[in-house]
């Protein structure tokens, strides 16, 4: 359902309060020439966000140029759990930097070192080999890679089926959008590899059974037979709806890849680092995976990416052969190590519990109110709104895209829809947001949603 803004600025009610200012008609005009430039020089595929100019973000707050202020309900895209531009990861990237090394490829670095030890130690059993990769998309490649090879060391060449879910977004690479559920993202690869097999995932609302027995009947459904599997691979709630397969699904998968010798890999992408309410996502349902992947709000700020695994598992590969050029870059590295500290000190996953939990509080009482939300989902400081035809499961865009617009001209900052359909509306703020600013963003939105569904 891509879409993009018209750059015409239109004429916006003002707002001044202690969190929110909007002074401009939107989008600014003096931000035209900058946006028409980047349409001009960027490919089209990046467009589609609201046309915000940022100039300078701190904590859960953003800036423009022109005196507007935002509270933010993106975190970029769920990147600065910890907070934009904190001081703490600021100076550990201006030390870092200032210390005089800027990378080091695989060779040994002491903040490297540092780092990996530090989130091993925090991760439970087995989850005690860390490989720092550059981005998500990355850190999937690897996953797939090690679960195939896995697979044929312990089942033979056949064991290489890669099981994950429809509906699910891994990444933008070749085998992460082989292993996502979205058909619309993968058509330019034409020749589709056969071992990706996908199936519903169980939400509880566009897949009503959520049995552990219709994921086996699925997969007898699509002639897989269960020993050729080399792994599953799900995020542990699904980017585009914020929705959690059941605990019990999640144990009795567990136990399923146990017996078939097929591993277990939980996309944390966007879960972990307590945006979830718990440190990692995976303590939602009872398990620990053999792998999981780690992006977005490790270091709030700088790219930076981490597979953590079995140790028999990360050394499948001999000596060399798994590396990348700006593994564990140093500067990278100091700044996740900061914003780590920062979490884990400041508390930000309970944080995020209690904050989340009153949000979803107010999501829950506004679909009582609005027939046009037809499911709410998520655990701490993630949401998915879908906003949906009264009376239907249809996604509703057009409502979705409306009171996104709507919230961003009353002074709160989200990304553009999401999901099956184009019709969520995600919530993920900085996982430091304050009481005094949940409760005013929750006005403003439910007022702008108010609007749009009157439009």
């Amino acid at each position: 359902m891509a879409r993009n803004y018209e750059l015409v600025p239109r004429p916006v009610a003002r707002v001044e309060t202690a969190l929110r200012r909007i002074v401009t008609d939107f989008p600014v005009p003096e931000s035209l020439d900058i946006l028409r430039q980047l349409h001009e020089y960027e490919p089209v595929a990046m467009q589609g966000q609201p046309p915000v100019l940022w100039d300078r973000a701190e904590n859960f707050s953003v800036w423009d140029k022109w005196g507007n202020r935002w509270i933010d309900w993106s975190s970029g895209v769920l990147i600065t759990n910890a907070g934009h531009g904190r001081k703490e990861v600021v100076e550990a990237i201006r030390a870092q930097a200032a210390h005089g090394l800027l990378t080091n490829y695989c060779f040994p670095n002491e903040v490297r070192a540092h780092f990996v030890k530090r989130l091993a130690n925090l991760l439970p059993e087995p989850l005690k080999k860390i490989f720092l990769l550059t981005t998500g998309s990355e850190t999937v490649e690897c996953a797939i890679k090690l679960s195939r090879t896995h697979g044929v060391k312990v089942g033979g060449r056949r064991k290489v089926i890669i099981v994950s879910f429809d509906k699910a977004f891994h990444g933008r690479t070749l085998g992460s959008q082989q292993a996502g559920g979205i058909p619309s993202l993968k058509e330019w690869i034409v020749n589709l590899d056969g071992g990706f097999v996908q199936i519903e995932f169980p939400d509880g609302f566009r897949s009503t059974d959520t049995s552990f027995d219709y994921f086996q009947k699925q997969l007898l459904d699509k002639g897989v037979d269960p020993a050729n599997v080399a792994g599953v691979i799900l995020e542990t709630y699904q980017g585009g709806s914020a929705s959690f397969a059941p605990p019990e699904y999640m144990k009795q998968l567990r136990g399923w890849c146990d017996a078939q010798k097929a591993l277990l890999t939980c996309d944390e992408v966007q879960a972990g680092f307590g945006r979830t309410g718990t440190m990692w996502g995976f303590e939602h349902c009872g398990i620990v995976p053999d792998l999981t992947t780690f992006g977005k709000g490790i270091s709030s700020s700088l790219p930076v990416a981490a597979v953590a695994g079995r140790p028999d598992i990360m050394d499948l590969h001999p000596t060399g052969s798994m590396t990348s050029t700006h593994t564990g870059n140093p500067v990278c590295v100091a700044a996740a190590a900061a914003s780590l500290e920062l979490i884990v000190n400041e508390n930000l996953a309970e944080n995020a519990r209690v904050q989340g939990g009153r949000m979803l509080d107010r999501f829950h009482a506004m679909q009582t109110k609005y027939p046009q939300i037809g499911w709410v989902d998520g655990k701490g400081l993630v949401a998915g709104i879908a906003c949906v035809k009264p009376g239907t499961k249809e996604p509703d865009p057009d409502l979705a895209w409306n009171a996104i617009r709507g919230s961003i001209e009353r002074g709160v900052l989200m990304f553009s829809p999401v999901g099956f359909g184009g019709g969520t509306i995600k919530v993920c703020p900085p996982l430091n947001i304050t009481s005094e600013a949940v409760d005013e963003s929750l006005d403003a939105f439910e007022d702008a949603f108010q609007a749009a569904v009157s439009a």
